[in-house]
Formats: C-alpha cells, sequence, structure tokens
C-alpha cells in the first residue's frame, strides 16, 4: 500500500545554468509527485555542504565511482577527493531546494531522477534524458560529475535534509 512522503530534490548549479527548472518539476509531477515548498539559494555555504556531503560519505562515493573506473585502487581516498569537488560543484552557482510530497515520493523521485552517472541513466528519467556528463569523464578531468539534480535516498536522509534545507 502506497505511503504519503515527503522528500528533498536539488536542482544543482548546471540544472540552473541550462535553464531545466520546470522541465524537471514536470517530471515530478508527471510521476504523480507535488512540489510543497522551494528555496532558491544564490549561495550555499561551505558549513551547510559539509553537514549535506559528509566526510563520512568518502568510501560509499568512491566505491560507485570504481564501479564505473575500475584502475581507482583506493576507492575511500578517490572519495574524498570527490567530496572536495562536489562541494566546490555545488556551491559554484545557485541552487533550487524542492520539497516534493506524494505516495512512495522517495522512491518515486530516485525512480524518476534515474542513475546517478547521467551516461547509464535510463531513458524517460532526468539525468538519462538531460544529462551531459559521466563518471567516467569527470574523473578523468578531475571533477564531480555533474548530473543536474540530487534526491534524498531514504526516509532519515530525507528528513535530515529537509531540515538543513527547507527549515
Amino acid at each position: 500500500m502506497p505511503m504519503y512522503q515527503e522528500t528533498l530534490v536539488i536542482l544543482k548549479p548546471d540544472a540552473l545554468e541550462r535553464n531545466l527548472i520546470g522541465v524537471i518539476i514536470k517530471y515530478c509531477e508527471d510521476a504523480g509527485l507535488e512540489v510543497l515548498d522551494m528555496r532558491y539559494c544564490k549561495k550555499v555555504g561551505l558549513e551547510r555542504l559539509k553537514k549535506h556531503y559528509p566526510d563520512s560519505m568518502a568510501l560509499s562515493i568512491g566505491k560507485k565511482a570504481q564501479a564505473a573506473v575500475p584502475s581507482i585502487t583506493d576507492p575511500e581516498a578517490h572519495g574524498v577527493k570527490v567530496l572536495e569537488k562536489l562541494r566546490g560543484y555545488f556551491s559554484r552557482g545557485p541552487v533550487l531546494a524542492i520539497r516534493v510530497g506524494g505516495d512512495d515520493a522517495i522512491k518515486e523521485v530516485r525512480r524518476v531522477t534515474g542513475y546517478t552517472d547521467p551516461a547509464t541513466a535510463e531513458k524517460g528519467t532526468i539525468r538519462g534524458d538531460l544529462g551531459l556528463d559521466s563518471i567516467e569523464r569527470s574523473t578523468a578531468e578531475g571533477r564531480a560529475v555533474e548530473n543536474l539534480v540530487h534526491a534524498s535516498g531514504n526516509p532519515e536522509e530525507a528528513e535530515a535534509e529537509l531540515r538543513l534545507w527547507l527549515p
């Protein structure tokens, strides 16, 4: 039985630079989700980014990158570098934080968003249809993958992230 949930979607700087706000929101609305609140953040500070992307995420980020680029020999060290780049990418321009609600909203937003790597994300998803980057290319260029959106991964993460971005 579906359960009503609220979750966070953040449109990252590349989404705003490419004027994709309306297009991305339409993906969510077409999936039966409702926009409940949003906040435009002209500049995101390092303190907030360290709470959103804590150092403890380094190993999981590194393992995801290693799956795309097997030549990565130390996933945790790589993850630390990626976190630095990710925080830099997130702070290079404005972002839009959006509270989305609906039946099984967390799962549905993750489905609509698509896989983290735009190059392998499913067609019919935000990243699969609109993404221009790849983990492989961003790793080779020493930067974070530009994948348009962030979506909370589970109820605990959604609750914490909503408190951080849309208190």
